[in-house]
């Protein structure tokens, strides 16, 4: 059975959660797991990526996180390559190190955002790594610490704030509601509904389908989404309005020369500006419009397009957030262009 494309739009939560290769170890000891936050806090800096909340296990670990100016597949694709490349290297091996393809879980913000944050910062605990909710602020290698405040060198990459304020507006008071929420999951345990497939994580656990089918109700269910049923409809539906304007652009052959020929016609540029760059407005709104739409709607990855434009793809990144400002002040829409 072919795999289910990857769902994504800007803004969206994702719980992520990849395994090592027959669930074997992928950190060994600190030197590994320093050198993969380094590179995750790296990667989300340069994409302007909010992580709400992370963990990492011997064999696998966990991310909270909402699309920024890049793809999350795009965040991906650098922090486990760029890993799986430095891991080898140090411990002298050779071929995959990851399972599979990482699971990628689109979820309803505010219906999970905070159950989320709870469950995957329980890992540790539920691992055995750490004893205790009490002690785990005191584990490096996971979203809490920085939560309580306990961090010795605090990250600058997680939205900390944006977690807390839901908690109330005094930190300390936020902190300790939160650590209490938090120690409240313990005994609710492993939690399939927040990671599992389908109609039973979609809908909350089987009592909610055993409900719902009593009274009649048909509910929508995906395995890529963690969501009510209108959730799920609503991002499957923007999901194959996507497909059908990338489809439409596919079959008119537009690629990244037809599309800079667009925009270049769009905003009365020479196209060779586009092409070389430069410090003129017009043309840096050009090459903004170029990498918003070719990430955004081609589904071009950033490395590809900061070859093209000889950008570096924190560059690329950049480019993306402001072209996207500027066809949502501007009302311009890619699909009425051609």
């Amino acid at each position: 059975m072919p795999r289910q494309a990857r769902i994504d739009a800007p803004g969206a939560l994702h719980h992520i959660i990849c395994r090592g290769l027959e669930r074997k170890a992928i950190f060994y000891d600190d030197f590994d797991r320093n050198d993969f936050v380094s590179r995750l806090a790296t990667i989300l800096q340069q994409t302007s990526t909010p992580c709400f909340a992370w963990a990492l296990i011997p064999n696998h670990f966990h991310l909270l996180l909402q699309t920024g100016t890049v793809p999350i597949a795009t965040v991906m694709e650098r922090l486990l390559t760029g890993y799986a490349g430095y891991f080898n290297r140090r411990h002298h091996r050779q071929g995959h190190l990851f399972q599979n393809r990482y699971k990628s879980i689109l979820c309803q913000r505010e219906t999970y955002l905070l159950e989320l944050v709870r469950y995957i910062h329980l890992n540790p605990v539920r691992a055995g790594i750490v004893d205790s909710v009490e002690t785990l602020k005191h584990y490096s290698y996971c979203g809490h610490s920085a939560l309580m405040g306990a961090c010795d060198d605090p990250t600058t990459w997680q939205a900390v704030d944006e977690v807390l304020c839901r908690f109330g507006p005094d930190s300390e008071k936020a902190q300790e509601r939160y650590q209490a929420f938090v120690a409240e999951g313990v005994s609710a345990g492993k939690r399939p509904d927040l990671i599992g497939g389908g109609l039973l994580r979609s809908s909350g656990g089987w009592q909610n389908i055993a409900y719902a089918r009593r009274y009649g109700e048909h509910l929508k269910s995906d395995e890529r989404i963690l969501g009510d049923s209108d959730f799920v409809e609503e991002v499957l539906g923007a999901a194959e309005e996507h497909m059908e304007r990338l489809c439409t652009y596919l079959q008119k052959g537009l690629d990244l020369d037809g599309l800079a020929n667009v925009i270049a016609e769009l905003l009365n540029v020479e196209i060779t500006e586009v092409w070389k760059g430069g410090k003129k407005s017009m043309t840096v709104k050009a090459r903004s419009l170029l990498c918003y739409w070719a990430v955004r709607e081609l589904g071009m990855t950033a490395t590809a397009v900061s070859r093209r434009l000889n950008l570096t793809q924190p560059g690329v990144a950049g480019a993306v957030k402001r072209g996207e400002e500027l066809a949502t002040q501007n009302g311009w829409s890619l699909s009425r262009l051609i």
